[in-house]
């Protein structure tokens, strides 16, 4: 399966997909519209997508000012198409583009995944906190 990924900085021509992949790994308590994540992404520093053929299967983005640091965000994958190395990909290319540009990739996640980015070289620093907020 993974030879027929396509990773791409073109976002998909139907933001539906992107919704579709946020719901599939309950990432949408906020109830985001598909106008809500389109702008999303256009706002990012850097976005990159997956594709096999035409359907999205996975995602990341980057927030950054562009200068020092970029706070990776919303890396994620189908479950059907998880465990395949596409998220991996993924951060190997959000990375990437970071380095090239000298900005500090940084991110927070769910604590049971730290070894996952621990594995791919990243090293815990701080204590992330959130605040919720009503929308």
């Amino acid at each position: 399966m993974e030879n027929t990924i396509c990773y791409t900085i073109e976002p998909p021509e139907k933001f539906m997909q992107l919704l579709t992949l946020y719901e599939s790994l309950g990432w949408n308590s906020l109830e985001l519209t598909v106008n809500d994540l389109k702008q999303m992404c256009n706002q990012s520093w850097y976005a990159i997508y997956a594709f096999d053929k035409q359907q999205l299967v996975g995602m990341g983005r980057v927030i950054s000012d562009g200068v020092v640091t970029g706070i990776i965000c919303g890396v994620g994958v189908l479950p059907k198409y998880q465990s395949k190395g596409i998220g991996k990909e993924i951060l190997n290319r959000i990375i990437q583009h970071c380095e090239q540009n000298r900005i500090i990739p940084q991110l927070m996640c769910e604590e049971n995944l730290g070894s996952y980015y621990e594995s791919l070289g990243f090293k815990k620093f701080s204590i992330g906190m959130s605040r919720n907020l009503k929308r």
